[in-house]
This record gives structure tokens, sequence and C-alpha cells, in this order.
């Protein structure tokens, strides 16, 4: 399993870019030690690929456009096709291990457009009513699920058949999903709008959050009234737009921070923050902790 302790996105997006992930064989299985992203917490993105989870440690809060759900130790679940989703740890004194398997349906159809695809996978994906699933250890179908997951990432990569085993392992959880998904009677919905206009938003943040942005460019991106571009972002992320640009800049501050030979001045320019006494304000009220205290803990913690 590949160890992840930070989030990458690809370029001029906030979908996730995935290391190592090929067409070849589209899956990567993950070990993510979430106490070393900062205040464990995964921002705001998304990616192609479906992600199927188990909480080996700790407690996680998932968030999406439908709301929060909190996954505690032995508890697994499901994030769609692109949907857009974050997570923080609900404690950073306790450590939270999250077992990953992020794959592409043609990893268990075969190929886009074939009967399976159409029949199971392509479905699923594109009912944008399913987000995110939950298995509970406590529900008797669901804890099957769990048994297969736990299965599933004990497989040797370096074992002959390593990877006809693990499309067998996951069809056979993919399988027990649908039927679950079957039985709660989750109804095909069509995409919203707005999920495509607030990743546009988020897009342009990326590009431009070294600049002034204002809500008016914001709104203007995606063709929305001001007061349509705030309710949006409230009724799906939570947060205002400008709380999610103040946000992106952080996250840009904390990576200049550790890899960049910048003193602080130059990244609270850098990263759209101003004065360097107004960058370090906020990182504190935000972070916990003043810039510099933040790369001495970071660059010098393996945990």
């Amino acid at each position: 399993m590949k160890k992840v302790d930070k989030l990458i996105f690809k370029t001029n997006s906030k979908e996730e870019y995935l290391s190592g992930y090929s067409e070849d064989f589209p899956h990567i299985a993950s070990y993510v030690e979430l106490n070393k992203y900062p205040k464990g917490y995964v921002p705001w993105h998304w990616h192609n690929t479906l992600e199927l989870f188990y909480i080996e440690s700790g407690s996680l809060e998932y968030y999406t456009p439908q709301g929060k759900q909190i996954f505690t130790n032995g508890m697994g679940g499901l994030v769609n096709s692109n949907v857009l989703h974050m997570t923080k740890v609900q404690s950073e004194s306790f450590h939270t291990i999250q077992l990953i398997h992020l794959f592409d349906s043609v990893f268990i159809s075969g190929k886009k457009g074939n009967l399976i695809d159409k029949k199971y996978m392509f479905p699923f994906i594109t009912n944008s009513a399913i987000e995110l699933l939950v298995f509970s250890p406590d529900c008797p179908k669901q804890n099957k699920i769990l048994n297969l997951m736990i299965d599933s990432f004990l497989l040797e990569e370096n074992e002959i058949g390593y990877e006809l085993r693990l499309r067998e392992k996951l069809s056979e959880i993919w399988l027990k999903i649908l039927q679950q998904v079957e039985e709660q009677h989750i109804v095909k919905s069509v995409c919203h709008k707005s999920n495509s206009q607030i990743k546009q938003i988020m897009i342009y943040i990326q590009e431009h959050y070294v600049e002034k942005i204002s809500i008016t460019q914001l709104a203007n991106e995606v063709f929305l009234s001001e007061r349509e571009c705030y309710r949006i972002f409230q009724k799906y992320l939570h947060m205002t737009p400008m709380e999610y640009v103040r946000s992106y800049r952080l996250q840009m501050a904390c990576q200049m921070l550790l890899k960049e030979e910048k003193n602080i001045a130059e990244i609270s320019q850098a990263c759209g923050m101003g004065s360097s006494s107004y960058f370090g304000k906020v990182f504190k009220e935000h972070i916990g902790c003043t810039p510099l205290e933040y790369k001495r803990k970071w660059q010098n913690n393996d945990i």
C-alpha cells in the first residue's frame, strides 16, 4: 500500500492528483496517516475514481454537500465518483489511520459501455443522490462488506495473481454495495448544476489566489448573482466563498512553509495574504500556531 500524508491537486483543478495511478491498472491502495495533515484536515476536493475506505484507528468526519458523517474505528464507507468531499480528524490527540482503495469503474467492468458497465457501474456513479455510503459493523450485511474490505487490504502486491484477486474481491464488495443501495431505495437523481458551478469557482480560486479576489469576480465566473453564489456555498460547503478563499490561501501557505526557502513576508505575499502581520494573525487564528511554530513542528515531526 502507498503511504499518503498530503493531498496533491491536478494542475488548475481541485481534482486530486493520484500518484502512481495508470490506465493499465486504474487502482491505488493507500495507507493514509491523517494526523500528518495540518490540523488533521483534508480540504474540499474530488476525483473521478471511486473511494472505498476503512477506518483502522481513530475517528474521522466526512463532509459532502449533503452534510456530515462521523466514521469511527472499524467503520467504512464509499465516496462516489466526482463527489465533492473533505475530511477532518475528530481529535488530533488520537492517531487516525484510514485505508483506501481508489479505483476507476473500469477496474471492475473492464471497459466503458460494455454490459457490466451499463448494468452495474454507470447507473451508480451517475446517480448524484449517492454521495457517501456508510458501512457499520453493527449491521450484519454491512459488516460482511467491511470484512471483505479488510481481506482486500491484506492482499500482497508481490504475490502472483494479486491483480486478479484484488479485482475479484472488489467485484464481490461492489455487488454487496449494489444490494444495499437497492434495499435502501435510493432514488436516481440527476447532477445538480450547483455542483459544477462550485467546482468552477474552486478552479478559479486556485488559479488566482495570489491576486485580490472579490465575491463579484467569483459570481461572474459562473454567471451567478452574488447572493446566489453565497447561497450555494453555504448550502453545499457550509462556508462563504470568501471563507473558502482564505482556507485555500492558508493551505498554500502551509505547503510553502514546509517546501520553500522563503521568509514569512515573502510567503504572505505569495499566498495572497498581504502583510506579514495580517498573515500571522489569520494563520494563528485558524491553524492554532504561528507560521514559524508550524514550520518547526511539521518539518521535524514524523507523526
